[in-house]
Order: structure tokens, then sequence, then C-alpha cells
């Protein structure tokens, strides 16, 4: 229940600071002494969106602050899955800054306005002239009887599945469009990854090619040069191994005279071992190397395919390549898996539309079985409100698709007058019909939902006399499940209060203030005296407010 509510900087109001009570709370004043504004700042504490135009003075910031005993409410979750503090005794503020951007606190964590507003709709029902248009939409309508058949578990449950579902029929459509692609796409990329297949694409082929291509296309060179550096090296009068072995000899004959000349015999039978072997290579080669048209012809057609895959593919190394190739197959074998995943995501989603279907059909059953008792309950009240012959034709018919309440479409007709025409609220119902059937549907919701707080917004605007009294005591017979606030021209209704508070401005000549403030049993007396008769009080007004009192 809402027990502080200050306001700083809002509208016409400076600074504002109340205390609320337990049980029935009346909200009187003159038209235009600022009723609005006083809903408007708490709407705000509650996560509506604000603009700048709010504050009262541009320079400082507006702050509206509330506290909250949320202790028989069940919130210990919602503040443990938005990370907050949990305290028996809450305080939500919210501060628009003058630069025009808004802050929000929950026990002085910031939090943002979707939170914020979670919060608000499970603190405090607003009910205002815009919301008694929802008694005419389906939705709200098949709340009232979820609320009466106690459905919220098996609703979530259903929530629960109908996402599941959604989420499964989203991925089905992208994994069809996406099978749709890949067959467009899965002959040209066949045919690119068996281009790419035959392709040589190691590391170094490239390297590999070139130099075979560069040795094959100079044979005559290089077994010319090859027979020349043969002979020079071998040659029986002057070749350099024949030299050498002469210079081996002589400087062998020197090694016994010393070290150095040790060292240098060594030296010169190292150069002369590898002279040995140089030639030894030198014949393997011209052995090995022959001239091989056929193969020159691989090796240059090997070169044109894969610069022709790098011009294609738009690449300059082979491991490019390599990478497309890989990208290539795995689509491909992607394409030819799409199908089983296709066919698996289909099984699955049968299977929960199948439990869906199963939910759905529980809250119909749990529905229909409460439609007698909505219709009893409903036209029971009215009578009390001034419509004796007022009818209900109610009925459950199932809607095409699932939707977040089931697969219900409620049709929900009413006649004002015996033998009427039946037809939808919103064309049958007047403005004061409206109102009266909503605080019905109100009352009714009260018995079976734990919300904290509701507050009337001239609720019985359109109606008097005893009418207004039954709703007066309507919304006192809430009050004992809950906290009720009504905003209220009536002085009917206002004296049903367990409190009563005043909504007034304070002119100083220089500028207006709108105040608000608890009234004492004398004053309430006069307050619903000038609500009855006017500024002049006459005796049998005071007389009259005091008999409403009483």
């Amino acid at each position: 229940m809402l027990t502080h509510l200050t306001i700083k900087n809002y509208a016409l109001i400076d600074d504002l600071a109340v205390t609320f009570n337990r049980g029935f709370s009346t909200i009187t004043g003159e038209t235009g002494a600022g009723k609005s504004i006083f809903l408007g700042g708490l709407s705000l504490v509650l996560g509506k969106r604000a603009d700048l135009s709010t504050l009262r003075d541009k320079s400082k910031k507006c702050t509206i602050e509330a506290v909250f005993e949320i202790r028989p409410y069940g919130l210990e979750e919602l503040f443990k899955n938005n990370d907050l503090d949990y305290d028996q005794e809450t305080i939500v503020r919210r501060e628009i800054l003058p630069s025009g951007k808004s802050r929000a606190f929950i026990n002085d964590t910031p939090v943002t306005l979707d939170i914020l507003s979670e919060l608000g709709d499970r603190l405090i029902d607003i009910h205002s002239q815009h919301q008694t248009l929802e008694l005419t939409e389906n939705e709200f309508q098949l709340k009232v009887i979820d609320a009466l058949a106690d459905n919220k578990p098996l609703l979530l449950d259903y929530q629960t599945k109908l996402k599941a579902y959604r989420s499964a029929i989203k991925e089905l459509e992208s994994l069809k469009e996406a099978q749709a692609d890949a067959e467009k796409e899965q002959d040209y990329n066949t045919f690119l990854f068996q281009e790419l297949k035959q392709a040589p694409l190691r590391e170094g082929i490239f390297e590999e090619l070139e130099a075979t291509y560069e040795e094959l296309t100079n044979v005559e060179s290089i077994l010319e040069q090859l027979a020349g550096s043969h002979q020079i090296l071998t040659h029986e009068e002057v070749g350099i191994q024949n030299l050498l072995s002469s210079l081996r000899n002589s400087l062998s004959k020197l090694a016994g005279y010393g070290s150095a000349y040790a060292e240098l015999s060594q030296r010169i039978q190292s150069v002369f071992l590898e002279l040995e072997d140089v030639v030894s290579e030198i014949e393997t080669l011209q052995e090995k190397v022959e001239p091989n048209p056929g193969l020159l012809e691989e090796v240059d057609n090997k070169l044109q395919m894969l610069y022709a895959l790098q011009k294609k593919h738009n690449v300059s190394a082979v491991e490019d390549l390599a990478a497309i190739r890989d990208e290539l197959e795995n689509k491909i074998s992607r394409s030819e898996s799409l199908e089983m995943e296709i066919e698996s995501l289909q099984a699955s989603t049968a299977e929960i539309k199948k439990d869906l279907t199963r939910l759905a059909g529980e809250l119909r059953k749990r529905r229909t079985a409460l439609v007698p008792e909505l219709k009893q309950k409903l036209e029971s009240a009215l009578v009390d409100l001034g419509m004796p012959n007022a009818t209900f034709r109610i009925e459950l018919r199932p809607a095409d698709d699932f939707s977040a309440t089931g697969t219900d479409q409620l049709v929900f007709e009413f006649s004002a007058n015996r033998g009427g025409d039946y037809g939808s609220l919103k064309k049958m119902a007047s403005g004061g019909e409206l109102s009266r059937i909503m605080l019905v549907i109100k009352s009714v919701l009260a018995r079976y939902e734990q919300l904290p707080t509701i507050m009337f917004d001239e609720i019985d605007t359109g109606v008097s006399g005893e009418i207004s009294n039954k709703m007066g005591e309507i919304m006192q017979q809430m009050s004992s499940k809950m906290q009720v606030f009504s905003i209220t021209h009536l002085p009917q209704v206002a004296s049903k209060g367990d409190h009563q508070y005043k909504v007034f401005k304070e002119d100083d000549g220089k500028i207006t203030r709108t105040k608000m403030k608890k009234l004492s049993t004398e004053e309430r007396v006069v307050e619903l005296a000038e609500m009855l008769g006017g500024k002049t009080l006459s005796d049998s007004a005071m007389a009259h407010a005091k008999q409403l009192l009483n």
C-alpha cells in the first residue's frame, strides 16, 4: 500500500508531502484545483514518461518519491530478478532534470522505466476515464474470467509454452529460407568446390611448380653448363680435381713438420672431399636432368589453373583458395543436412503445439465453467447501481490462432433494458453505465487479485443520488481487502471514505500553488457541505453533511 508521497517542483506543486493510511480514502477539491496534477505526479513515479514541461521551475529538478508497504504482496521474486534490494518499506523515486533527462530509483538503485513500470503495475491500479475503454476489449474481459477461475498458474504455463512454440516456428521458417537459398546455389557451389578440389592447394605449391617449370624450360642450358663444369673439375691434365689431388699430396708430406703444416694439410683434405661430392652431384644431375615435354606441359597447366583460380576468386594466395574450398564444402554439407534438421524441428514443434493446444483447452474449460458465475455477479451488483434490467450474454468461441490469452474469442454482449437488443459494450452502454460496470468488475477482481492499491479517478462521473451512494459503498467494501482511493466530486462518495483529502490552490498574489491536506472531521463536514450547497454554508447543507458522515 502507498504510505507516503512527496512531490517537488512539478507543475503547480512546489513542495507537497502527504501521508496515507489503509482503508478507503477520498480526494476532493474544486474543478481546476489540481487533482489531475496530483495524479500525474503519482503516474510519473510509477513509470509514465515525462517531459520538460512538467517542471515548475525550469532551473531545478523535479523529484517525486513514493513509499510503499509491500510485505504481504509476494514481490520478492520481482526484486530478485531485477537485482534489486528487497525491503518491506520500499521507496520509489523519479527525477526529471532541467536538461530533460529522467532518472528512476527503487530503494536508491537506478532502474530503467520498464522495471519501474513493471513494479508500478504490481503496486497501484490507477483507473482513469481512458481505462474504462479497456472494458470493451477482449483481452481485459478474459482477464476478469481468468481471475475468477484462478487461471494465473495455468495461463503462465500456456504463455511459456507459447513462447517456445513461436520461437520454434521462427527457427523453422529461418531453416526453410536457408534451405531455399541453399538449393538455389547448390549446383554452382558444387561446381566451384569440384574445381578447387582438383587443384593442388597445398602450402608452397607455387614455388615448387615454378621451380620445376624453370628447370624444364632450360634443360639444354642446364646440361651444357653441367658438362662444362664436369670437364673443368675432372680434365685429365688440367682439371681442378687432379690439381687439388697433387696439392693434397704435397701438403701431406709437410704435415709431420709441425701443427701449422698439419692443419693446412687437413684443410686441403676437407676441400678435396667437398670437391669430390660436387663432382658426384654434377654427375647425378647429368643423369637425372633430361628434356620432358609432357611434364613441362603438366606443370604449365597446373600453374595456369592456379593463376586462373586466383583471378576468379580475387585472392592472391593459395591458402585463400584452400579456405574458399573448405567454406564451399561446408555450405554443400550444410545444405544436405538442412532437410534432416527441418524434419527434426517440425516433429518437436508439433509436440509443442500439441501441449499448447491441451493447455488452451484447459483454459477454455475453466473459463466456460465460470461464465455463469460472472454473469450472475455482474447482473446482481448492477441492480444496486440503478441498472435492474441490465443483462449480459457471455460466450467463448474458438479463435483462429494461438494468442497470449489462449485460443478463445470472448463474445461479451450487453443489454441495458429488458427485452432490448444485445450488442457490444462499446455500442450498447453509455459512459455512466460503463463506469458502473467497470466498478463492479474491479470489485470482483479485488477479491481474486492481490493488488495493494487501486485509485479511481472520477469513476462516479455521470451518476448521482442513491446510485452514487451505492458506488461509494462498493468502494468501501473493496477497501477491506486493499487500499482504495477515489477522486470524486460527489459528496455521497466522499463521505464514505475512512479518510478524506482536499486538493486546493493557494495564490499569494505572485504565484499559484497546488496543495493537498488530510481533513479533520470538522473540516470534512465543511467540505461536504460546500460540495452539497456551494461556498455559502447553509444550516441544511451542514446538517446534511453531518448526516452523510454519520
